[in-house]
């Protein structure tokens, strides 16, 4: 089927038009990346990295900047969704990964953190509450409207979320100018583990984000919108994914340099636990009363409208691939949330980071195989090459949590501390390495099957279509 002409609007070029589309598709990408729970990171890194700030802060944007924008990428010329990429290692991991990925932007971590960062960044600073009792209402009241506002979710949700995201960038830059004139760095001796190895450090810290297996899940919608505001099929389509997603990683970058900035010259930084009171204290000492409860709203909407998309995607999901209805899946997120957020926002972080630690190796090897298939797909496609090294990534990935978690440490760090970079987080990454070139190896070595005449089958009856010159979205057919 030929490719279907778009009518452009009288009086406004294609260019101008296709420019304006992926602006704006920018600005709806960062706004799903950057919700409240994002703030509490960059500045927490900056108290503990001390003076290799910068090193750290580089590592923390390979994760949670550079790397989301690869996540776009590879969904962008595979012209796959994640469960369909994920299938390709197999049933088991085709469904265990999509699952595992959506409860982590989810009920494991995402949602709760939504009430969490509320309570703590909003509440807790304007209005005195703290402890366990005012968590438990606050939360139940949060997720409760949360709930009520996601059983039937209409585009008011929408609304508020474009007026809300600019609103918080704005109260943001206000915030990180008058504390860069007003404080200035003090020398301070980094803590651990940036003080051996920052950028690895900042790099294992940016995984917290979960931006980037969020980004497998969103990127599908970036192609969808830009379908819908007429972009052709093929290269423009591609192209304009792409640009959208590095526009919305740039933002993403210069938004955490900023608050990175906030924690590096706040005085007495070191004395808050975490991200969420450093940065409401910031919004008090720089300005006053009126600025922390306008920071305290902004921030409380933003973490509501996250929660009800959060708690819509979930929901959608599992009802789609699970008995249950979409109802039935949002209320169970929505207590579940509750349940978590409560115990505090340092609960939440506790139970995210094996379950991240776990999910970012498997996540980052298919951004990872999915960039590099295109540059082998006139010889072959992935298979083995496929195969192999996610499973080993999952089975590596899968260790060094044990061991993280002290489960059968003993008999399971021999198996796995030879690698290199081990003692860094990041042992997986050479025998993942390994495992490619094994299973590349394998997949030049197949016979590569023989085509139907005037189809894109193989006479097996495999479909053949991805093993052209171009990806699928790259075809102009």
């Amino acid at each position: 089927m030929g490719s279907t002409a778009i009518s452009r609007p009288k009086g406004q070029t294609g260019s101008k038009r296709s420019n304006s589309a992926v602006i704006v598709t920018a600005l709806a990408l960062f706004s799903m990346f950057f919700g409240a729970g994002n703030l509490i990171f960059p500045p927490m890194l900056a108290v503990e990295a001390g003076d290799n700030f910068w090193p750290a802060l580089f590592g923390f944007l390979a994760t949670a900047s550079l790397l989301p924008v690869l996540a776009v990428i590879a969904i962008a010329l595979s012209g796959s969704n994640l469960r369909d990429l994920a299938q390709r290692a197999g049933t088991v991991f085709g469904v265990v990964f999509p699952v595992l990925a959506y409860l982590s932007i989810g009920a494991f971590y995402a949602l709760p953190r939504t009430g969490a960062v509320s309570f703590e960044t909003a509440v807790t600073p304007l209005f005195g509450f703290e402890g366990l009792a005012s968590s438990a209402v606050f939360n139940v009241l949060f997720f409760g409207i949360a709930l009520i506002l996601s059983w039937n979710p209409t585009t008011i949700m929408e609304k508020l979320g474009k007026f809300l995201t600019p609103a918080l960038l704005v109260l943001l830059i206000v915030m990180i100018s008058v504390a860069a004139f007003r404080w200035s760095a003090e020398p301070v001796a980094p803590s651990e583990p940036y003080n051996d190895g920052p950028f690895t450090a900042g790099l294992l810290e940016g995984y917290l984000t979960m931006d980037s297996i969020a980004a497998l899940a969103f990127s599908i919608v970036v192609i969808s919108t830009l379908r819908h505001r007429g972009f052709n099929e093929g290269k423009e389509l591609v192209g304009g994914t792409i640009t959208a997603g590095v526009g919305a990683g740039l933002m993403l970058g210069l938004v955490y340099i900023g608050l990175g900035l906030i924690g590096r010259v706040m005085p007495d930084a070191a004395s808050y636990d975490n991200g969420a009171g450093l940065l409401a204290e910031a919004a008090n000492l720089t300005m006053g009363g009126a600025g922390q409860a306008m920071f305290s709203a902004i921030v409380l909407l933003a973490c509501l409208t996250t929660a009800v998309g959060l708690i819509t995607a979930t929901g959608e999901y599992f009802s789609e691939q699970f008995a249950g209805s979409y109802h039935f899946w949002a209320v169970v997120f929505a207590v579940t949330s509750m349940i978590i957020a409560t115990q505090g926002l340092d609960f939440v972080m506790a139970i995210a980071a094996p379950i991240i630690g776990f999910l970012y190796p498997p996540a980052i090897t298919l951004i990872a195989l999915t960039l590099i298939e295109p540059a082998f797909r006139a010889r072959t496609r992935f298979s083995w090459a496929f195969f192999v090294p996610l499973w080993v990534s999952v089975v590596w990935s899968a260790i060094e949590t044990f061991i993280s978690l002290e489960w059968g440490a003993d008999v399971l760090t021999p198996i796995v501390q030879w690698a290199p970079m081990f003692e860094a987080g990041l042992g997986w990454v050479v025998p993942v390495v390994i495992a490619f070139v094994i299973g590349l190896i394998v997949d030049f070595a197949k016979p590569k099957p023989a085509m139907i005449p005037g189809t894109m089958e193989s006479v097996e009856g495999e479909d053949l279509s991805a093993e052209g010159d171009t990806a699928p979205l790259l075809s102009n057919n």
